[in-house]
């Protein structure tokens, strides 16, 4: 929050640009046969690890998590030998470009596939997602040249030409990964649909995604976001980790929100309980990833209250009680004053006289000009007493401003600033201190104010968190699915070993 304001970070919902309307499309995927068997060999891979029967520098956490990546993207990234069945992901997501391809052809649409996952780059030699989904839509009938991926792209020039061939429509379907194609790539004027191969690590990437379709520019009123995922893979799992994370982030990153803090996730490795689960198809791995999330907006929350609740037990103990005590002094000061002003009036078509310098003025005129030349002369930035007025001492300053600050001290000082004129000035004081009898009935209504906000400071303290018993509740749940999951560590030491 601090950031925000300090840096006048505007979220997105203050903004309010005109971006495209987006629908999410998740694709959901069973897992073939051979899928499900590369699973539960991951499995027997992570007990060995958890076990310690096998050398971390050949296989631990990191490695199995990075190979059940690969296997929720495609069978064949693991062995490619595997046959290339039709109900996967890559080949369900090359239907649906060809489907806005075909329906976009009169108004030239584009199209992102994003995947960091088989990159061309990394599959040189081998099997890579990019090049069989080339292929693929090419034999559908689509041109090679209307097909592009950002990796070929591999200077600032090329680059430039090929993002203006994107927003020309020259290029109908460009596929890169988050790294580069994500924030700087401005070629959202045709786009109509991305589509989100894989999960990425932070949930920053993903929006980072999105924002290249849902951006101000893109001349479409309503755009398509596809998300794949294979169901009983790890695919599956850490999509529901990034909804979460991202649901917990978006709370912060809005302007509506109370929550002050959240963390994001950086590229990790399951746990060997977390896997275990995974792969049995345990439905509470997704109940104790959603407690998890809850958990911690509650505990923030409940910082916040307890934060605040300390701020009320201060004002309450510390700041009320002492400008209370102020605003009490103050009216005791006013009265008094009011009482000295009243044993001091001018006498009838008279004037009381006004004191400078130990000279006593009786004319209104000529004490006026007394008054103004002794303040004129002043050159001290401290308060020089100068004489006295109605019971009232005069003092005065010189300021940084070159002006000279005149202050008319009783039990209360009041500062008065004086004009061009000798007997107006004269008349201005006397109508500055006729008007203690209102700044009286102010501070009497200051100090009822302060007692009202006391008071209601002291009940808002007293009040609990409001979201105690669910607080309770949900960490007592996740305290017994770590238990049942036997999740009381992460494996990410094993990969480190």
């Amino acid at each position: 929050a601090m950031f925000k304001e300090v840096a006048d970070i505007k979220t997105a919902d203050e903004l309010d640009l005109p971006v495209p309307e987006a629908e999410y499309h998740t694709v959901v995927c069973k897992p073939t046969g051979h899928q499900k068997a590369l699973v539960k060999e991951l499995s027997k891979r992570a007990e060995k690890i958890h076990n310690g029967s096998v050398d971390a520098r050949i296989d631990n956490m990191l490695k199995v998590t990075s190979d059940g990546r690969k296997l929720g993207l495609d069978q064949r990234i693991i062995n490619p030998a595997l046959p290339d069945e039709p109900g996967t992901k890559v080949n369900q997501c090359v239907a649906n470009v060809l489907h806005h391809w075909r329906d976009g052809e009169s108004e030239k649409l584009t199209q992102l596939v994003f995947s960091d996952i088989s990159t061309p780059t990394a599959g040189k030699g081998g099997f890579n997602i990019y090049d069989d989904i080339k292929t693929k839509l090419i034999a559908a009938g689509m041109p090679p040249d209307q097909i592009a991926f950002i990796h070929d792209a591999d200077s600032d020039a090329k680059k430039k030409d090929l993002f203006a061939k994107v927003r020309s429509g020259q290029v109908r379907v460009l596929i890169g990964s988050t790294a580069k194609m994500g924030a700087g790539t401005n070629i959202q004027d045709r786009l109509i649909a991305s589509h989100d191969l894989d999960a990425p690590w932070r949930p920053r990437d993903l929006t980072q995604r999105a924002g290249r379709i849902k951006r101000q520019g893109n001349r479409n009123e309503k755009v398509h976001i596809y998300r794949y995922v294979t169901e009983s893979t790890f695919d599956s799992y850490l999509w529901q980790t990034l909804e979460n994370k991202q649901k917990f982030i978006s709370q912060v990153m809005t302007s509506r929100t109370p929550l002050r803090s959240c963390e994001d996730v950086d590229e990790t490795a399951l746990s060997f309980a977390e896997i275990k689960a995974l792969c049995a198809g345990d439905p509470r791995i997704k109940e104790r990833m959603e407690l998890d999330v809850d958990v911690a907006k509650l505990r923030i929350m409940k910082a916040d209250y307890q934060a605040k609740k300390f701020r009320l037990e201060d004002s309450v103990m510390k700041r009320f009680p002492a400008e209370i005590e102020q605003a009490e002094a103050i009216i005791a000061g006013i009265r008094a004053d009011m009482e000295t002003l009243e044993a001091h009036p001018h006498p009838e078509d008279g004037f009381a006289g006004m004191k400078i310098h130990g000279r006593n003025y009786l004319e209104k005129d000529k004490a006026g000009e007394a008054l103004m030349d002794t303040v004129a002369a002043v050159t001290e930035t401290e308060p020089v007493e100068i004489g006295s007025y109605r019971g009232f001492a005069i003092s005065t300053k010189l300021t940084l401003l070159s002006d000279h600050s005149t202050t008319f001290k009783g039990a209360v000082s009041y500062t008065i600033d004086l004009g061009e004129s000798a007997t107006g000035n004269i008349t201005r004081i006397d109508n500055a201190l006729a008007k203690l009898p209102e700044h009286l009935k102010e501070y009497q209504a200051r100090l009822a104010d302060l007692h009202q906000q006391m008071e209601s400071a002291r009940a808002e303290a007293a009040k609990p968190f409001a979201m105690e018993a669910e607080l309770q509740q949900k960490s007592a749940r996740l305290v017994e699915l770590d238990a049942a999951l036997n999740l009381g560590g992460k494996a990410g030491g094993d990969a480190a070993a």
